[in-house]
């Protein structure tokens, strides 16, 4: 039986660990944090429970994309969903107005329609393009045949803004329609539109949260991988990958232990891994690009916890901007932060009444905080507190302006800046989402699934993209080097019957 370690327990290395187990790999996940999931983690203070990275999900529903990924992977039976309103899943706050966003691509025309009446043709025609788009994913029609690959390609060399500039007139509705781009940080004239285009038909179809906390996907993950005969530890963190002249032989943890193996898949950030790797296989102009791809933002986030039955339960995610557009908000001055936020509510049970925490996220660059960059978590001082505590109370004034009575009911709240996302998952530059797809650099600016080290693999969202669907589709291709492609759909199929 093949030896397969994988570093990185997020949902790219949980999952990657799953169907290699499943299909006959000895499987070994190695993770660097006292708790697994990346991103998936959750934390609770004073009763109140956080997400840090996994807010909702989207086609969910039954018979949906997800929903059969979620079953194939064993997770129906342990994570507990809670569905999205499906007239607002979505709420842009812009320009003095508010936009909601329904489920459904007839409701959303219909929606949006009915505020910007003049433009129901062009949304029809933009409905129809991510139809295309989304069709000609493997992972939506859950087969390993390509589709439509003239789809693909073009509207991955065409920006966000250039789509939608070509498809409509009306300025503030090409901004509503980009209005939750905090989930993605796209930038202008940067970001693809098929991107967009994943996206949108991804929560378009269902949305949802996860009742409890997203930990919930990766303690599944990790108990199926353990119950079919693999390991998932914590603590144990890599910091060589021993290679001998034509490929990885197995790696080290900082306890000095080794762990040989067939096969080496890393989910954490590229860079991260590069500097793990003392091989001539990987070659210096390699390094050099990897080390250049540009990354997207990094944030600062205020967990906050309420007041007991204060605050209604919101069943929304809630965008909300300073000025009539939604680009741009990672370009600020001081005075001029924060320029737009998304606030959310945890889902601590399904049709919860009274919300018990929630969380604004805000655009936050790694250099207001790089005075502090090299200093433990809980030892970066008194100044370091000052500056959080300034930047959270900026934001929950921003919050109260679109929420009045939102400050009022607020218990208690905690703070994280690009440092903590640094510190807990290793992105680059505490980025968010790890590295930002830019049309700009084409295929330079991509991070592969295969390395020069042959039986050295990738996945996570570095590769594809970030997000549960966006990481899945790299999962499947990385595992593909290893299992047919074809097989693996066929299993999905199967678990689906």
């Amino acid at each position: 039986m093949s030896k397969v370690i994988i570093i990185g327990s997020g949902l790219g290395g949980l999952s990657c660990g799953y169907i290699l187990q499943k299909n006959g790999y000895d499987v070994t996940v190695l993770e660097q944090g006292v708790q697994i999931g990346g991103c998936l983690q959750c934390f609770s203070r004073r009763g109140a429970k956080f997400e840090t990275g996994m807010h909702f999900i989207g086609s969910a529903a039954p018979g949906q994309t997800m929903d059969r990924v979620m079953r194939y992977l064993g997770l129906l039976d342990d994570v507990r969903l809670s569905a999205l309103d499906e007239s607002a899943y979505n709420t842009i706050a812009l320009a003095g107005q508010q936009f909601r966003f329904p489920n459904g691509k007839d409701a959303f025309i219909e929606q949006m329609a009915s505020y910007f009446p003049g433009e129901k043709d062009a949304l029809h025609q933009y409905v129809n393009i991510i139809n295309r788009i989304a069709s000609a994913s493997t992972l939506n029609s859950l087969t390993s045949e390509e589709r439509d690959m003239a789809a693909n390609t073009e509207y991955q060399m065409r920006s966000m803004n250039e789509v939608l500039d070509s498809l409509f007139s009306d300025q503030l509705l090409k901004n509503v329609l980009v209005g939750d781009l905090p989930l993605y940080s796209a930038e202008l004239d940067k970001t693809p539109f098929s991107q967009h285009a994943f996206i949108m038909d991804f929560y378009n179809q269902s949305a949802f949260r996860v009742a409890g906390g997203s930990d919930a996907i990766a303690f599944s993950l990790a108990r199926n991988i353990e119950r079919m005969g693999g390991q998932v530890l914590a603590r144990k963190k890599v910091v060589k990958v021993h290679c001998d002249d034509t490929k990885a032989t197995g790696v080290e943890t900082a306890d000095e232990q080794l762990y040989p193996a067939d096969y080496v898949i890393s989910t954490i950030h590229p860079n991260r891994l590069l500097e793990m790797l003392d091989t001539k296989l990987i070659r210096p102009a390699f390094r050099t690009r990897i080390n250049n791809i540009p990354q997207t933002a990094a944030g600062f986030a205020v967990y906050v916890k309420f007041k007991e039955q204060t605050m209604p339960y919101m069943n929304t995610n809630y965008y909300g901007y300073s000025g009539d557009t939604p680009w741009g908000c990672e370009h600020y001055t001081q005075a001029e932060w924060p320029k737009g936020f998304l606030y959310m509510h945890m889902c601590h049970a399904d049709k919860a009444q009274w919300a018990q925490s929630g969380v604004i996220l805000s655009y936050m660059n790694m250099e207001d905080v790089a005075q502090w960059q090299g200093t433990g978590i809980g030892r970066r001082g008194a100044d370091y507190e000052d500056f959080k505590r300034r930047h959270a109370e900026r934001l929950i004034a921003e919050v109260d302006k679109h929420q009045p009575g939102f400050a009022a009911s607020i218990d208690s709240y905690y703070t994280s800046t690009p440092l903590t996302y640094l510190d807990y998952t290793g992105t680059e530059d505490g980025s968010m989402y790890g590295v930002a797809k830019d049309i700009t650099l084409g295929a330079g600016g991509r991070v592969p699934y295969r390395t020069k080290v042959p039986n050295l693999l990738l996945a996570g969202q570095n590769v594809n993209s970030h997000g549960m669907m966006g990481v899945v589709v790299g999962t499947i291709v990385t595992c593909s080097e290893l299992v047919p492609a074809a097989q693996i759909y066929q299993q999905i199929d199967n678990a689906n019957r």
